[in-house]
């Protein structure tokens, strides 16, 4: 099968969306398909203008304007896109939705009009940008037309159905992880008298809300006896930054609370095997690559109820889920100085290979392209 993945976003900029296309990519390739990517963001040295280059063997249609701050957009290429669609033999289109996605809202119009069978993927909550959605009316349009609809998340599809109306149906379509990479190589023996070390990883973006990070350590510290200590490492950059660093200075946490920027997929593994626990505060996260990795990773999960991390970490199984901050504290500073507890579920975590595997996700794409040719 010769599948189009359609993304605003992709490589070089990085990002959940941009990583998983990526990843997905060689995943379809790796299981016989033959895939290409479209995007509107431009290469290393600035491809743009349709240019097509190869990147870890996908071939990569650079579809970008020169634009102010690069910004993924390009309303001058659907026509491209669509000529190239049609010449390209491809079987089926597979569109990458993102908060507010024009490239990929026209690329999905394109895709239909040429006739191929069309996945649409959400990969972020729609609550900010539902007004557009159905002003607009685009969802309902592709729905009606026989696109298959899907999201990364349970809580992510019930979003994506309120934009939609009536009953359609939208799947469940993950995030995908390798397991084998991501799996403690040993169990996790925690020093005698170390302290517990809490990590998190995000883009240090107000949405990401990782200056919430700090307020539910502060709040824990304020709970655990001042004799047993923990410490918080942060990695991601973003323009949060200063704000985190006056938030640390000013409540005086800077000899226990660690920045160290953003790392890299290797090293951020490696940081997770040496770590007792993660805490993401995240209100807005349709799935949560970042915890996925880090449950998959042998760490119990702090995590706000309501978002994606919720299908793949139970309560009390996995880690905690909490209803606001203050619950979070409350769970941090319980694990912290609960050794056994936390013990448990990071061996729950560790024994237990979560669902998004790789070759499972795999599975349920293909089916979602055979429910695409299936409408159309």
């Amino acid at each position: 099968m010769k599948v189009a993945l359609l993304s605003d976003c992709y490589l070089p900029r990085l990002g959940g969306i941009e990583v998983q296309v990526h990843d997905l990519a060689a995943q379809l390739r790796a299981h016989g398909h033959e895939v290409e990517v479209f995007t509107a963001t431009p290469g290393s040295h600035g491809e743009r203008h349709g240019f097509v280059e190869t990147i870890d063997g996908t071939r990569v249609h650079r579809m970008a304007l020169r634009l102010p701050w690069e910004l993924p957009v390009n309303p001058l290429a659907p026509t491209e896109v669509r000529r190239r669609l049609l010449a390209g033999g491809f079987d089926v289109a597979h569109v990458h939705m993102g908060v507010v996605s024009p490239f990929a809202t026209d690329m999905a119009d394109a895709a239909l009009a040429v006739g191929l069978p069309t996945a649409i993927t959400w990969h972020c909550l729609v609550e900010r940008s539902r007004p557009l959605f159905r002003l607009t009316g685009h969802a309902r349009r592709w729905s009606r037309r026989g696109a298959a609809l899907s999201a990364v998340s349970a809580v992510t599809a019930a979003s994506v159905r309120s934009i939609v109306g009536g009953t359609p149906q939208v799947a469940v379509l993950p995030n995908g992880i390798d397991v084998g990479l991501w799996a403690p190589p040993q169990p996790r023996v925690k020093p005698a008298g170390a302290p517990v070390h809490v990590v998190a990883a995000m883009r240090l973006a107000a949405r990401k809300r990782p200056i919430a990070v700090l307020e539910v350590a502060a709040a824990a510290r304020e709970i655990v006896p001042a004799d047993v200590p923990f410490t918080v490492e942060l990695m991601g950059e973003g323009p949060e930054r200063p704000r985190l660093e006056h938030f640390a200075a000013a409540h005086g946490m800077q000899t226990w609370v660690r920045l160290p920027g953003r790392v890299n997929r290797d090293e951020l593994r490696r940081r997770y095997w040496q770590a007792d626990l993660y805490l993401t505060p995240a209100r807005l996260e349709a799935f949560g690559i970042a915890a996925l990795e880090a449950r998959t990773a042998g760490l119990p999960v702090l995590a706000r109820t309501g978002t994606g991390v919720a299908d793949f970490v139970e309560d009390g199984v996995h880690g905690v889920l909490a209803p606001d901050d203050e619950g979070l504290a409350d769970a941090l500073a319980k694990l912290v100085l609960d050794d056994r507890l936390r013990a448990d579920m990071a061996r729950h975590s560790a024994t237990t290979a979560p669902r998004q595997s790789w070759p499972a996700v795999v599975g349920l794409v293909e089916a979602e392209y055979s429910r695409a040719g299936a409408s159309r």
